[in-house]
Parts: structure tokens; sequence; C-alpha cells
């Protein structure tokens, strides 16, 4: 998958995560992966009968294949892992927010953007779920690189009741939830401060409020 800095235009109809920026990650797993990927790539182009024309061979992975094989190893790598909550960001109202504080609840942070379609796309069903679930959930959305200037407007229009957090240059954040291939990722932290789940990609309602009574 390839990550980008710039904003492109929001893509309403994609399924899957969408590119997120950079994060300059150093972890092991990461260039692994993606030598991975990209050796894949050689073999489609030079396999007999393919002439470059991007169309795997039978039996061979297609990219996308391979991508979502390393964001599927990657999510289940992380159950079980302390969550990382020792970080204090802005929330879009220069407001700072301890991710520690929220331990004792269940925690659903959620890596998303403004120009995210599928970001877009779930944003009813956070909201939907943090008033079902007041009193034992927290949903912490975490935007990769939007400015406080585009989160402010888009929080209100979509009615947005929970935490919207910056991580606008915060890439140690992103880099303690990751390697972060695109958005949106969703994690689930049980009130032990242990990651239940990391989502990457779409999720539905069903899909997390399963994640969060596990949690209760």
């Amino acid at each position: 998958m390839t990550m980008q800095s710039e904003h492109p235009e929001p893509v309403e109809t994609s399924d899957g995560p969408q590119p997120g920026p950079p994060s300059g990650y150093g972890r092991t797993v990461a260039w692994i992966a993606t030598g991975a990927v990209g050796l894949v790539l050689v073999v489609l182009l030079l396999s007999p009968g393919n002439g470059g024309s991007g169309t795997a061979p039978a039996g061979v992975p297609t990219e996308a294949e391979i991508a979502a094989a390393v964001d599927a190893a990657e999510d289940a790598n992380a159950a079980g892992s302390p969550a990382q909550l020792g970080f204090t960001l802005k929330d879009m109202n220069g407001v700072d927010v301890s991710l520690a504080s929220f331990k004792g609840k269940v925690i659903l942070l959620n890596f998303w953007a403004t120009w995210c379609g599928p970001c877009k796309a779930e944003i009813p069903a956070l909201v939907e779920l943090q008033t079902q679930y007041a009193d034992d959930l927290v949903v912490l959305g975490l935007s990769v690189d939007d400015t406080v200037e585009q989160l402010r407007p888009y929080a209100a229009e979509y009615a947005i009741n929970y935490p919207v957090l910056v991580g606008n240059g915060r890439e140690d954040v992103q880099e303690a939830y990751g390697p972060l291939w695109g958005i949106p990722v969703s994690v689930f932290i049980g009130r032990d401060g242990v990651i239940h789940k990391k989502h990457s990609g779409i999720g539905t309602k069903e899909q997390f409020e399963r994640e969060i009574k596990a949690l209760l």
C-alpha cells in the first residue's frame, strides 16, 4: 500500500484502508513487509505471459492480496500487547488529552482523516456507539494529518460526540500503534490497558460492537 503526504480527494466507494501519510517507521517488520510487496510486484512483471500488464498469473498473489495479508498479520500481532497510553495530545479545541486518563474504560482508538472516504463512512457508527455505551466506552478519533481548522467544522457537520485528537506531527503515536499502512485503523483496548484487537480498514457498527461487548 502506497503512503502519501498530500491530501487527496475523498474516495467514497473504497472498502479498503486509504493510504496514510508516512510516519518514519523504523521497525524491521515494516521493511520486511515492504520488501515482500516489492518482490511480488517484480514476480508479476517478469512472469512469462504477464507482459507487465499488472494482472497476476494464476496462483500468484496480487499486490492487494499481499497488502491485505500484511495488514492481517500486523493486526494479529498487536492483540495481547500492552497499549502505549503514555501519550498526551491536543484535541481540536486545544485541550491536552492524556490517553492514560481513560484507563479503566474500554477505548476505541480510531485513526482517521477528513479526506478519507471509508473513515467518513465509519463516523455515524462511532457516534452511535459512544452514545450507547457512554458509561463504559470512550471513542478517540485521532486524525493523522488534519489541521484544527479542518477538524472543527468537520466534527460539527457530522455531530462527532467523542474526543477528536490532533495527530498531525505526532508520528510517535502512529508508530506506537503501527505500522499504519493506511487508514482507517481501529484499536480496541480493554479496561486493563491491553490491546484486544487491531482492525485495519473500514468496519461496520456490528463489528465494532462485537469487540466492545467482549471487553465490557
